[in-house]
């Protein structure tokens, strides 16, 4: 069973066919899919799947915190089911692969006092951004 599904089972989420289908499509590192990328894998496993359901069923995973929506310079949502483990994200700028990463130190402590303008600051996004060897490739 896939770690977003035991997530869910253990928070008591009433699991519908529907429901695990889209949880199962989100299993894995490195799974960044957009909404639709999540329908069609979903309605190729459950082809009565509607697209209404999908996208309701990410928006409830959005705000469990079980799925981590990903946006990269104006290209569609992405869902990312590692949302309780720490990592940042690598995107390639030209076709928009993302990939976990996890870099060393702690971004919280590498923003100096001066810089927090009095926040207390609770978290931090980082993106890394360049070209996937794929893309990079003459």
């Amino acid at each position: 069973m896939s770690d977003l599904l035991q997530r869910l089972r253990g928070r008591g989420w009433r699991m519908t066919a529907q429901r695990r289908v889209v949880a199962e499509v989100l299993n894995g590192d490195h799974v960044h899919l957009t909404a639709d990328e999540v329908l069609a894998r979903a309605t190729a496993r459950l082809p009565e799947i509607s697209r209404a359901t999908v996208y309701n069923t990410l928006g409830e995973l959005v705000s469990l915190g079980e799925v981590v929506e990903v946006t990269a310079h104006g290209r569609a949502k992405r869902y990312d089911p590692n949302a309780h483990r720490p990592h940042q994200h690598l995107v390639c700028s030209d076709c928009g692969t993302i990939r976990d990463v996890h870099p060393g130190g702690d971004p919280l402590a590498d923003l100096p006092d001066s810089e927090r303008f009095g926040y207390t600051v609770s978290e931090a996004e980082v993106t890394y951004r360049g070209r996937c060897p794929d893309c990079a490739r003459p």
